[in-house]
């Protein structure tokens, strides 16, 4: 009989080899694009209506149009009130959504299958024929609008909004807040959204994907009907502008006097999901930072006792995203976090990483898989990501056998190629009469107040 040694973590298992579902592909009569997944094991259907237009084509002076468009598609349509469609959805026993991300706009649903058919028709009247009556545009604008004055009291949304500001700049969609500022949502008005969403919303600038206990022959039979008035057309091509060289580090504060703590911001641009190294920066990432047991948190949080976490990612979006390290630390502490973090960056660009982490990080990514695969939400999610990105049908069948291929030699290349600590954009909220001085003494770069945002000056995008 063997004896467990409670003093060591038993090691992890092999990984499972997982297969996504077959996607059946079809191409519907207006153009549109249908993926159908059949997963039976449960009398449930997740559907999602995908528009290859995101917040990455609003220009800065109209950030949030993208997502104040997404957020009146189930206030109601043509012929449908806000509260019937809720009626409606509630009666079907349907979850409606709609949403707006850096790169798609999305509508999507859950329902038991025998319901599907009315569910479908819902789904393509919210988001093929929304109203965008001036009441409701107005509504919602104003509601926006105090999101925008109370996120002036979260110091995580000041700076991870200045972060973004530095990183990309006054002409970069991304500097802006993917929600807008005030100055950009108070000039978004109904002409604005309706030109928006008719330009971009054609079959062949989106795609449906369906998982669940269907059949992919009566998907199509139930849906071409629903969509025999949908017109294709050009569509804008949306260029997202390329950025100018990178700055030299420089530090800059928000100052909040009297804060007991710091929101820290360390990063810069990073690739597009379509980056070929993405699977090295997958394991570089979940060693530096993407991780409980990555060395930023077991640094700050460990080690030193600044924090209750901190961590890193990369956002790979389609046209680029940033790479940011973030933390909060007590105010005492924010010039030696700041510095821990910038010497990590260089640290794992200098030195190999050790066959113990490698391998940590591996198992990790690796064995997390599956649980991304357990619900028919979860599904659709990884297949839409797939049609979005144009990673193909079969990409993750082959994801554990490639983070596993991961050597120690592929992440050192990665952080040469996409760290880059000298010219990082650092964003510290917090008291800068408390921390300027220590920040001043790193030597890491020029340390620039700014004030803390109010109402006032919001008008602007960028700076």
């Amino acid at each position: 009989m063997s004896v467990l040694d409670r003093s060591r973590i038993p090691p992890a298992g092999p990984p499972p080899r997982v297969t996504l579902p077959h996607i059946e592909r079809r191409s519907l009569a207006s153009g549109l694009t249908l993926l159908v997944v059949e997963k039976r094991e449960l009398p449930v259907v997740d559907v999602a209506l995908v528009t290859r237009s995101g917040a990455h084509a609003d220009p800065p002076a109209l950030a949030g149009r993208a997502h104040l468009a997404a957020d009146l598609l189930d206030e109601g349509t043509e012929t449908r009130s806000a509260l019937q469609i809720a009626e409606e959805a509630d009666l079907l026993g349907a979850t409606l959504h709609a949403r707006a991300t850096w790169d798609d706009t999305e509508v999507g649903l859950h329902v038991l299958t025998p319901r599907l058919g009315p569910a479908l028709e819902l789904l393509i009247d919210v988001a093929l024929h929304p109203a965008y009556a001036d009441e409701e545009v107005e509504r919602k604008r104003k509601e926006r609008l105090a999101a925008i004055l109370q996120e002036q009291d979260e110091p995580r949304v000041v700076a991870s909004n200045e972060f973004a500001r530095v990183v990309y700049g006054a002409a970069h969609p991304f500097g802006a807040p993917i929600g807008g500022t005030a100055g950009s949502v108070r000039a978004l008005d109904r002409t604005e959204l309706v030109r928006f969403r008719a330009a971009r919303q054609r079959p062949r600038n989106a795609y449906m994907v369906v998982v669940g206990d269907v059949d992919a022959d009566e998907v199509v039979r139930a849906i071409e009907p629903m969509l025999a008035d949908w017109q294709d057309a050009d569509v804008p091509a949306d260029e997202v502008p390329a950025q100018g060289p990178p700055a030299p580090t420089t530090i800059h504060v928000v100052d909040r006097p009297g804060a007991p703590q710091s929101e820290l911001r360390v990063g810069h641009s990073g690739p597009s999901r379509g980056a070929p190294d993405y699977f090295p920066l997958l394991v570089l990432n979940t060693i530096f930072g993407g991780a409980f047991t990555s060395r930023l948190n077991s640094r700050l949080r460990e080690e030193k006792g600044f924090t209750y976490g901190a961590g890193s990612s990369f956002a790979f979006r389609r046209h680029g995203g940033p790479f940011v390290a973030s933390s909060a630390v007590f105010t005492g502490a924010s010039a030696e976090a700041v510095g821990i973090v910038l010497h990590e960056m260089q640290r794992i660009r200098e030195e190999r990483v050790s066959e113990d982490e490698l391998e940590r990080a591996k198992s990790y990514l690796s064995l997390g898989l599956p649980r991304r695969l357990e619900t028919t939400a979860d599904v659709l999610r990884i297949v839409s990501e797939q049609e979005l990105h144009g990673l193909g049908d079969r990409y993750y069948d082959e994801y554990v056998e490639r983070v596993r291929a991961v050597s120690a030699e592929d992440v050192l290349d990665a952080a040469q190629r996409r760290f880059d600590p000298a010219h990082a954009a650092v964003v510290v909220a917090g008291d800068h009469g408390a921390i300027a001085k220590p920040l001043e003494a790193l030597g890491v770069g020029a340390v620039v107040r700014k004030p803390w945002p109010t109402d006032t000056d919001s008008n602007r995008t960028a700076s």
